[in-house]
């Protein structure tokens, strides 16, 4: 009995030796992140932390953690993990090729229908492909029109709080079923404009890809010596790209990807401007429509799953995709791909992962909007029961990943905490709006434990601070 009597006290002193040890790193982590928070760039601005211990989602610091924020593109963490847990990372997204005619000695008497089911990847190699097709039937000419239908979405192209200013961009692309990716990157809904430096004094050359009549560009552009400073914008209500300003004789080519109006009648125009180069002559118009019930179906094209797609969407913060997940999932869970059937889609799979989304203003899937409010606490709870989900590697994996210089691996962290604990070592998402910037994500600490964590900055008057974002990751990484 006094050997048991022995080890139970022993026992108990080990306990309260831990737990005595653990109060005093919350009670050193507390006090650090308060000095870092004196810091003169959040004079006047709104600091909300939530840190918690991964696996047991214990509290370890918090401040402000119950304020509803801006939290930029740490909405697109949402997005994504009910995404996952909405359609699966094994969900395909489709684009389909119909005609309404007959074919008789290579001609195809009638229209040609291309119909977007939400694909952000579709591009030129999935275009090339239809029109193998077409190629393969012997089909060398379509007497009606190419027509682009965008119906499977509804024609609301922009969410509700997008700036006018930000329309030109591609982070501002419009959503539509039917759009094209010009990159691996999968910017859909975009031209890439190319500026190159001539000589001193004259005009820098420009080029657009894929090349493409949709678009006109006014070049009141010069080559000089000094600091390239560019300006690219498309007028609204258009598709005329200004290209202006001065750049560096010497430098590299800028790419700068700019959004369309209408990507749905811009896909359609490069398809038959496919179709042409190929040899199929198309007699009709390039138009918008639906296809109709009789027409009957030629080819479908599957993107790559959405795991895959999640890793330039998470990595490079890519707006567009989070858009058209939302509507994606209004159009599984309730049959409507709008901003509004998504939304709900949204927030009923954040609840049954058990976000309290009563506690949270959610206005669009990317993040841009000024009007969104999440606490920090909701986004360290998403990420606590991220963690018990099934998809979880997909979801941690697509995180950037500090000081990796591979932009699909360190994406929008590639260049910030290398040479310290925190780089190769914090799993994040970034995100940035005009006085509002976030980092939250997952780090190990020197003593080997995980942490959850969630930083967000609001009214500020800096162009930034995310070097205070990684002063905190940082502080967490070195813990022990």
């Amino acid at each position: 009995m006094k050997k048991w009597c022995g080890i139970l006290v022993m026992l108990v002193l080990i306990l309260t030796q831990a737990v005595n040890v653990s109060a005093k790193g919350v009670s050193t982590l507390e006090a650090k992140i308060e000095q870092v928070l004196q810091h003169k760039d959040l004079k006047g601005a709104i600091s909300s932390i939530s840190i918690k211990e991964a696996k047991s989602g214990e509290v370890l610091y918090e401040k402000n953690s119950s304020i509803r924020m801006k939290i930029a593109s740490n909405m697109k963490l949402f997005t994504g993990a009910a995404a996952l847990e909405a359609l699966g990372a094994e969900y395909k997204f489709h684009t389909e090729l119909w005609h309404d005619g007959k074919v008789k000695n290579g001609v195809l008497k009638g229209n040609l229908y291309l119909k977007g089911k939400g694909d952000p990847t579709l591009g030129l190699n999935e275009l090339q492909q239809f029109s193998g097709l077409l190629d393969e039937k012997g089909i060398k000419k379509i007497t009606g029109n190419v027509i682009g239908d965008e119906t499977w979405y509804d024609d609301v192209r922009l969410s509700e709080d997008m700036i006018w200013k930000d329309e030109s961009y591609a982070y501002g692309a419009q959503i539509s079923a039917l759009t094209f990716s010009p990159n691996d990157h999968y910017e859909a809904g975009t031209v890439i404009v190319e500026t190159t430096p001539t000589k001193n004094g004259k005009k820098a050359h420009i080029s657009i890809s894929p090349k493409t009549d949709y678009v006109k560009v006014m070049n009141e552009t010069k080559t000089g010596k000094g600091e390239t400073d560019l300006e690219i914008v498309r007028k609204r209500d258009g598709n005329i790209i200004v290209v202006k300003g001065m750049i560096n004789e010497g430098e590299e080519p800028d790419q700068t990807a700019i959004a369309v109006e209408d990507p749905a009648l811009y896909t359609t125009s490069l398809f038959k401007d496919v179709l042409g180069k190929n040899g199929i002559k198309v007699t009709g118009k390039v138009k918008k429509g639906e296809t109709p019930q009789k027409a009957q179906l030629m080819e479908v094209k599957e993107s790559p799953p959405l795991g895959e797609i999640f890793i330039p969407y998470m990595k490079l913060s890519n707006n567009t995709i989070a858009e058209i997940f939302v509507k994606e999932m209004g159009k599984v869970q309730y049959g409507e791909g709008s901003f509004e059937a998504g939304l709900s889609s949204l927030e009923q799979t954040l609840s049954e992962m058990n976000v309290n989304v009563d506690n949270m203003m959610i206005r669009d899937g990317s993040g841009i909007s000024h009007v969104s409010g999440v606490p920090t606490d909701e986004i360290s709870s998403l990420l606590f029961h991220a963690r018990q989900k099934p998809w979880y590697d997909n979801f941690y994996e697509s995180l950037p990943l500090a000081g990796d210089p591979d932009e699909l691996i360190g994406g929008t962290l590639d260049e910030r905490m290398r040479g310290t604990a925190a780089e190769g070592n914090v799993r994040a998402k970034t995100g940035s709006v005009t006085g509002a910037s976030s980092l939250s994500g997952y780090v190990t600490t020197a003593g080997g434990e995980e942490l959850i964590f969630s930083i967000v900055f609001n009214a500020f008057l800096e162009e930034d601070v995310k070097d205070i974002e990684d002063e905190i990751a940082v502080i967490l990484a070195s813990l022990k």
